[in-house]
């Protein structure tokens, strides 16, 4: 039986945390996905302009914006920053 009144300090990822495979890859891009939400949130733009711009289809930002991130490497997600004119942070 688990006890709900127990509380264990995360390890930093929550993605490790849940046991999930790649755990650090799925942190990255949780990261990156984050900030391609702020830049577009900083910009204002609409989903379809931030899909011009980033180089992707309008449901590709939906997905971006909700944590969808399955179908999206690493790299791509890096190279959308980088059209933003963006550094890429960690």
């Amino acid at each position: 039986m688990h006890d709900a009144n127990v509380c264990e300090e995360s390890s930093g990822n929550i993605f490790a945390d849940l046991e999930l495979p790649d755990p650090e890859i799925r942190l990255a891009k949780a990261k990156l996905a984050r900030q391609i939400a702020q830049v577009i949130a900083e910009r204002g733009w609409q989903q379809t302009e931030a899909a011009e711009s980033l180089g992707l289809h309008q449901s590709e930002v939906v997905n971006i914006l909700r944590g969808r991130l399955r179908a999206f490497s690493l790299d791509r997600l890096m190279a959308m920053l980088n059209r933003a004119d963006q550094n890429v942070a960690f």
